[in-house]
């Protein structure tokens, strides 16, 4: 079967771990006039074999992605193996891996440093290889300036109702950009106005907002700007291609939020980002209390208009239909995203609070609460107050996902509190996962997700999640901020300080960017700069930690005491963690060990660095370290 442009159909088969890898390729490949079916959703034992079954038949070549992963997984054995005894099997290695024995005799390509040309000798071998194993000859490139066309999800029969059913589908995608330059597949939803003449209502006019960006980023098929990049674009004198342009996008959602009473109207408004035209509008009233409801209807219409159907029909998960629950849940979360201070976090908590209250089978505000607490635990409690807060933030993530399995928010929020509260990182792994399965369309998700594969030493998924999160969210510092964090964990200091400088062009007040940039100087070496970068650092925590470190390599001891000492008397016991990190760089292994043991001991969360944190690398080969690093898990 061949797709409209004269090019064959292929099923991509990839490890979950290589997604961002895979989804590369693909686009390429759509790009080239090719089909691609590949389960954007679909993973591991959660696949619908006969939607598997019927997909690989209807393909004209397998592709298989060959990884150190990919080698171990059962499902790309079996999917290689149908294209290999089709004879229509294409073998790649993402990493230089060889296949698993059987798969050998074929000649597989090596495309470990392919960095998504479309127009490179790479891609053309690829080509070259699927028109041989269809038995044809390798087509052209279609010219740059041919027409392109929407991409439609094709149907696969009755294997892919029950695959639709169960909330994933296998998606086949034609070639497309939406706008020249644009990325493929994109969408930013801008800020929904607040009509209602009350400033007091802006919570709901976001909360709209942000809930039908979340049920929108459901859709495998599209590419959902977050929310920092798009509401970036909300300040903007500019028309809609103008702002379109400057986001990337192919697509904008516009609309506006009018409330009286319980009646809100609701206007939306999805505008083409290359014409400026409006594509599709829509104005509705609903209750209150049908408003969740609202929002996949939102987002189902949008993606229809697009022709890319949604995964699946089901409503999002977690939601409700109580109207005392609703609102209270959208003031907490305006409260929460503020993450101004102590009273506002603590606000929100109460919020979610009267939400549970007013609706007990409200999962996402099981989980916006686990999470309140969590932040409440790190930022302001203390050490006595630790071990209770996280207690509770672990129940209510666990009712969260009792209560929607599929529910990525509240996934994310069990781990994190597994992983910050109990320093437990082997147990918070299925529920990273299954946030990172689920949530991959929410750059807030994948972002905490990399921070997770980082610190737990997976660094190449870490970085393929966190270069994900980067696409979804380019001008958001705090991902950049953390992409910087990632970098410097994997001891690739000069990747570190380019994304710390670039989080400080988006926001120079952030904390802890100027002093990751400062570490990673100081370990470049370059100790005047890295001063330079501590003294700009506003958090004191992190500012003192780097300078009583670096004064001593520095060989000035007394500059840092000094700073060691106002590190202990401003922070105290909340820092620990790096007061641990200043005695490692001073060589005094006993000291370091003993705050650590410490910091387990209060349950400081800065312990969830300990097995990647290069500024403990001289007491790394310590027994007493190994053994500690092993007892948290990290082992």
């Amino acid at each position: 079967m061949s797709s409209k442009s004269g090019q064959p159909t292929i099923f991509l088969s990839y490890a979950h771990g290589d997604h961002a890898q895979a989804q590369r390729l693909a686009q390429a490949l759509e790009r080239a006039g090719f089909t691609v079916w590949w389960d954007a959703l679909i993973e591991g034992g959660s696949r619908f074999a006969k939607s598997i079954d019927e997909a690989l038949e209807a393909a004209d070549a397998v592709l298989v992605l060959w990884s150190k992963r990919s080698v171990e997984s059962d499902w790309v054995r079996d999917e290689a193996a149908q294209g290999r005894d089709r004879h229509r099997l294409v073998p790649l290695s993402l990493d230089g891996s060889l296949p698993p024995l059987g798969f050998r005799q074929y000649q597989t390509i090596d495309i470990s440093g392919w960095r998504g040309r479309r127009d490179g000798p790479l891609l053309e071998a690829v080509q070259r290889a699927i028109a041989t194993a269809v038995g044809r000859k390798a087509g052209p490139r279609p010219p740059a300036t041919a027409p392109v066309t929407r991409r439609r999800a094709l149907a696969l029969g009755g294997g892919a109702a029950a695959a639709l059913a169960g909330g994933g589908a296998l998606i086949a995608w034609e070639a497309t950009l939406f706008t020249p330059g644009a990325k493929a597949r994109s969408i930013a939803v801008l800020p929904f106005k607040n009509l209602s003449g009350d400033a007091g209502q802006v919570y709901l006019s976001d909360g709209l907002t942000d809930e039908v960006r979340s049920a929108l980023s459901r859709n495998a098929g599209l590419m959902v700007l977050a929310s920092t990049s798009s509401n970036a674009a909300s300040g903007l004198a500019s028309d809609a291609k103008s702002i379109a342009r400057k986001l990337d996008v192919g697509y904008l959602l516009e609309g506006s939020v009018q409330r009286s009473g319980d009646i809100v109207r609701v206007a939306a408004s999805l505008t083409n980002g290359r014409t400026g035209f409006s594509e599709w509008s829509q104005q509705v009233e609903r209750r209150l209390d049908n408003l969740f409801a609202l929002e996949n209807e939102i987002a189902r219409t949008v993606s229809n208009a697009l022709t890319v159907k949604m995964a699946t029909d089901n409503p999002a998960p977690g939601g409700t239909r109580n109207a005392t629950a609703y609102e209270a849940y959208l003031r907490g979360k305006s409260l929460y995203n503020l993450a101004k201070d102590e009273a506002t976090d603590r606000q929100a908590k109460a919020n979610y609070e009267i939400a549970i209250s007013a609706d007990p089978n409200f999962a996402l505000a099981h989980a916006a609460l686990s999470r309140s607490l969590s932040s409440i635990a790190a930022a302001y409690a203390q050490a006595s107050e630790l071990k209770g807060i996280y207690a509770q933030a672990i129940d209510e993530a666990q009712r969260a996902t009792a209560i929607a399995p599929t529910l990525a928010e509240g996934h994310l929020a069990l781990g994190y509190a597994l992983f910050s509260g109990r320093l437990d990182p082997k147990g918070a792994r299925p529920s990273y996962d299954k946030a990172y399965q689920y949530g991959r369309g929410n750059a807030d998700i994948v972002l905490l997700c990399a921070a997770y594969m980082a610190r737990t030493r997976r660094f190449q998924e870490a970085r393929d999640a966190i270069d994900w999160a980067l696409a979804l969210d380019p001008l958001n510092p705090r991902t950049h901020r953390a992409a910087g964090t990632i970098a410097f964990a994997s001891h690739r200091y000069a990747d570190a300080i380019t994304q710390g400088q670039r989080a400080l062009d988006l926001n120079s007040k952030i904390s802890n960017a100027n002093a990751s940039v400062g570490d990673s100087l100081m370990e470049l070496g370059k100790l005047a700069e890295a001063r330079a970068a501590y003294l700009k650092e506003p958090s004191a925590m992190f500012r003192l930690r780097g300078l009583a470190a670096l004064e001593h390599r520095a060989g000035n001891q007394p500059a840092a005491e000094r700073a060691l000492s106002q590190l202990m008397s401003e922070v105290g016991d909340a820092a620990m963690y790096q007061q641990a990190e200043v005695m490692a760089q001073w060589g005094r292994a006993d000291e370091a060990i003993a705050k650590l043991q410490h910091a387990r001991e209060i349950g400081d969360s800065g312990l969830s660095l300990i097995a990647t944190d290069p500024l403990l690398d001289p007491i790394s080969k310590d027994e007493r370290f190994v053994r500690l690093v092993k007892d948290l898990g990290f082992g």
